[in-house]
C-alpha cells in the first residue's frame, strides 16, 4: 500500500548475509589416503626391485656335478620429485575488516588452499604422465600411476602399454565399453607374475558400469549381501570377489576417467622430499603473503603386482 512504509522504502536494513561459506568441492583422496608413505632424501628417488626366476620341472642327475645357477641383478628404478605449491596474499585491510564466515581471511585462504594442494597431489599421481627431470626453466614432474604399468593391461585397439620405468606414458588406444571380461583378463595376468591387488578404482561413468555387473555379466549375476531395511535399495559394488580374493571397488574423481586401475595398494608409496610445510614470506607491502608447499614422488615398489583396463568410454 502507497502509505505503508516497507523494506522497499527503508534505507537502513542491514544486509542478511549467513555467517557460513558453503563448500561442497570433494576432498576424498583414496589414493594417496591408501598406500604407504615413505621419505625421498634427493630429487631422484630410486628404489630396487627383484622377482624369482620361473618355476620348472628342476630334475638332477644323480651323482652328477653341480652347475651353477645363474643369478639376475636387481632391478633399479627412480622417479623425480615434485614441487606442488601455493601461494595465498592478502591485504592487511581484509585481514582487519569483520568478515562473514570465516575470522581471519589469511587463515582461511591457507585451510582451503592446503586442500587444493592434497587434491593436486592426488591427480599427478594417479596421472597417465612421464617423469621430466627439470631444468632451470622446466619444473620437475613425477611420473604417474599409469606410466609405470607395463604387464597387467586390457588396451584399446592401437593402445600401447608404457615401458614400465617411468619414462613414457601409456599409449591411447580406441574408446570401448567396459566389460567384465577385460577386468578378469586383468586379474588373472595380475595373479600370474604374483600380485595380489586389492582395491579396484575408477571414474563415475565406469563405477555405474560396474555395477551393471550386478545384473549378471559375463560369469552370470554377482552375489551380495542385502540387509533387510525395505526403506534402501543397494544398486552399488563395493566389494568384488574375484576368483583370485575379494576387491575394494573405490571412485575416484581425480584420476583418468577413461581407466579402470586394479592395484595391489601396498606395492605403490607415497615418498616425501619435503612434507607439507607453510612458510611466511617477506613483506613487501600492505600485505601477507604464504608459501604453502610440498615435494613429493610416487614410488612403485613393483608395478608388476597392479594392473589397468584403459581405453573405457565415459559417456
Amino acid at each position: 500500500m502507497a502509505d505503508v512504509f516497507s523494506t522497499y522504502d527503508a534505507i537502513g536494513n542491514r544486509e542478511d548475509l549467513a555467517d557460513m561459506i558453503y563448500d561442497i568441492s570433494p576432498m576424498d583422496t583414496p589414493f594417496v589416503s591408501g598406500i604407504s608413505k615413505n621419505t625421498a632424501t634427493a630429487t631422484n628417488h630410486e628404489w630396487q626391485t627383484d622377482s624369482l626366476a620361473y618355476a620348472s620341472n628342476n630334475a638332477q642327475i644323480e651323482g652328477a656335478d653341480s652347475t651353477t645357477t645363474v643369478s639376475t641383478p636387481t632391478v633399479r628404478l627412480g622417479n623425480y620429485t615434485q614441487i606442488s605449491s601455493k601461494t595465498p596474499q592478502v591485504s592487511r585491510t581484509q585481514r582487519d575488516v569483520q568478515s562473514a564466515g570465516r575470522g581471519d581471511e589469511m587463515e582461511y585462504q591457507v585451510m582451503k588452499m592446503a586442500k587444493e594442494l592434497k587434491r593436486d597431489q592426488e591427480t599427478a599421481m594417479l596421472a597417465n604422465k612421464a617423469k621430466v627431470a627439470g631444468s632451470e626453466v622446466l619444473a620437475r614432474e613425477l611420473a604417474g600411476v599409469e606410466s609405470w604399468i607395463a604387464d597387467n593391461v586390457s588396451l584399446g585397439a592401437t593402445g600401447t602399454a608404457p615401458t614400465g620405468d617411468g619414462t613414457n606414458a601409456r599409449g591411447a588406444g580406441t574408446p570401448r565399453a567396459l566389460d567384465e571380461a577385460f577386468l578378469k583378463d586383468v586379474l588373472a595376468q595380475c595373479w600370474d607374475e604374483g600380485g595380489n591387488p586389492d582395491m579396484i578404482m575408477c571414474g563415475s561413468f565406469n563405477k555405474q558400469a560396474f555395477s551393471s555387473f550386478v545384473g549378471g555379466g559375463a560369469s552370470g549375476p554377482a552375489q551380495r549381501n542385502v540387509n533387510g531395511d525395505a526403506s534402501r535399495v543397494n544398486t552399488a559394488i563395493d566389494i568384488y570377489v574375484s576368483d583370485f580374493g575379494s576387491l575394494a571397488v573405490v571412485p575416484n574423481r581425480f584420476m583418468v576417467q577413461s581407466s579402470m586401475l586394479v592395484l595391489e595398494m601396498d606395492k605403490w608409496c607415497l615418498s616425501s622430499l619435503t612434507n607439507f610445510q607453510e612458510t611466511e614470506l617477506a613483506k613487501v607491502g600492505d600485505s601477507d603473503r604464504r608459501l604453502l608447499l610440498s615435494e613429493y614422488t610416487l614410488e612403485a615398489k613393483n608395478a608388476k603386482s597392479s594392473g589397468i583396463v584403459a581405453d573405457l568410454t565415459t559417456a
